[in-house]
Parts: structure tokens; sequence; C-alpha cells
């Protein structure tokens, strides 16, 4: 079965918040509290309902697999949020490298 395939549909995008605090905790195989603990510290920041219920993302649950495989090897927390933050950093750079490796290949093909 294609990944984004569902019986009852699409799965939503990695971006769409829509996944009850419950639900993630159950997908997540964590627990409701873990995941308010990673919140407090700052290691994932799920958007908030016009109620303030917490929605999460398909983003956010990779986000907190990659926790639990840090905190599986042993990492704590104030290590994880480092990790998180190089890792972070490393994605933007990659993005901009590619972004300016493109541009400049149009330049020289404008040339």
């Amino acid at each position: 079965m294609d990944p984004q395939q569902h019986p009852l549909g699409h799965l939503p995008g990695a971006e769409l918040a829509v996944y009850a605090i419950s639900v993630a905790a159950e997908l997540s195989g964590l627990g409701v509290q873990t995941l308010r603990l990673y919140e407090q510290h700052g290691l994932i920041a799920p958007v908030r309902s016009s109620g303030g219920t917490r929605r999460y993302s398909g983003a956010d649950l990779a986000r907190v697999a990659r926790i639990s495989a840090l905190t599986g090897q042993g990492v704590n927390l104030a290590g994880i949020a480092r990790i998180l933050d190089l890792e972070d950093a490393n994605t933007v750079l990659r993005e901009s490298n590619t972004a300016l490796t493109a541009e400049r290949d149009q330049l020289r093909d404008q040339r």
C-alpha cells in the first residue's frame, strides 16, 4: 500500500497539525506526560487550536521519534536539544547551499 494511502483516504501532509495529544502519544508509543515534558524543554512545539488544545503534525511525530531514538541511546534532554538545534541548522544550510548552487548554475547557463 502506498504510504500516503489510508483506508479512509489520504493521510494529512507532514506539516498539517491534526493529531490531538492523546493520538500523538498513542502513535509515538509515549505517554502524554512525556510529550508535555518534551514541549516544556522546547524539543517540540505543537500548534495550539483556538481553544488551546495541542495539535501535532506528522513532522512533530517524526521529531518525537528522533527524540525517542536519542533518549534510547542515553542522551539527556539538554543534549537532545543541542543535537536537534544542530540538525535543524544543518538542514537550513543544506537548503541554502542547494539554492545557491542552482542559482550559480542558472547564471552559468545564461552566459
